[in-house]
């Protein structure tokens, strides 16, 4: 059982493309996007739970991974799959 992993993004992001093919190869298949560029209200939920106000930000279960260059610091340091594992 994988963790649900949930991304906030937008249409045009190279990072959030790069984030989620880096998700993909560690085996996550239901990756959960919200589309900030289409529902203005999510985007202020995103900047007020993440204090953050660039795409991607990316959760794993309840923990707040950050934007790619986080996730990609995550897997290079052994990480990411123990926390997508739960």
């Amino acid at each position: 059982m994988t963790a649900r992993v949930i991304m906030y993004t937008t249409a045009v992001c190279p990072y959030c493309v790069r984030a989620e093919r880096l998700l993909e190869a560690k085996g996550v298949t239901g990756l959960e996007k919200i589309r900030v560029d289409l529902d203005p209200e999510q985007r202020v939920l995103m900047m007020q739970k993440t204090g953050r106000r660039t795409v991607p930000q990316i959760y794993i279960g309840d923990t707040h991974v950050g934007g790619f260059d986080d996730l990609y610091a995550l897997d290079q340091a052994g990480g990411l799959s123990p926390l997508l594992n739960g």
